[in-house]
């Protein structure tokens, strides 16, 4: 086993031993691992399998049913993108194309350099800056689709600057 594939392992488990609930899962135990690891390698699969005394074909069942699991590792920025009532009300969609098309996308996923994920959000808890979005958790809003783009280069190059 490669040292990478070792580190996996060793988050994993510490993820699974630290569920805060007495009540163990194959899906809470994915969530736990998935949110340590930001992904679920294959390795986080049999430490899941094993944790849950079950078959890694049925923890695979369980990761695979949902969408919201990932199972490569992220890129290292993410930009959500809200479509909910508000923000959709507000001018969302323009905005949303036109930050697809900047990242080279057709529809949410990672941009082809594989530096950002850019996902859609049914709500970014912020309505009344309507149409908002997320970049690495930095909340924006009251954007409209020509200054969207120009806002997520600015605030990925501060972020990205900050961890150098």
């Amino acid at each position: 086993m490669t040292i990478e594939g070792q580190a996996i392992r060793s988050k994993a488990k510490t993820a699974l031993s630290n569920q805060s609930f007495k009540t163990v899962t194959v899906l809470s135990s994915l969530l736990a691992v998935h949110d340590s690891l930001g992904y679920l390698p294959a390795e986080a699969i049999d430490e899941v399998a094993k944790y849950t005394k079950t078959t890694a074909n049925d923890v695979w069942a369980v990761a695979s049913f949902y969408t919201n699991f990932r199972f490569t590792d992220p890129p290292p920025d993410t930009v959500e993108l809200c479509w909910g009532p508000s923000c959709h009300i507000r001018g969302a969609m323009p905005m949303l194309q036109k930050v697809f098309e900047h990242f080279g996308l057709e529809q949410e996923g990672d941009s082809p350099d594989k530096k950002v994920q850019v996902r859609l959000n049914t709500c970014l808890g912020a309505c009344s800056q309507a149409p908002v979005i997320s970049v690495n958790h930095r909340l924006v809003g009251n954007l409209d689709p020509d200054d969207a783009c120009s806002t997520i280069d600015g605030l990925l190059q501060k972020h990205n600057r900050g961890k150098h």
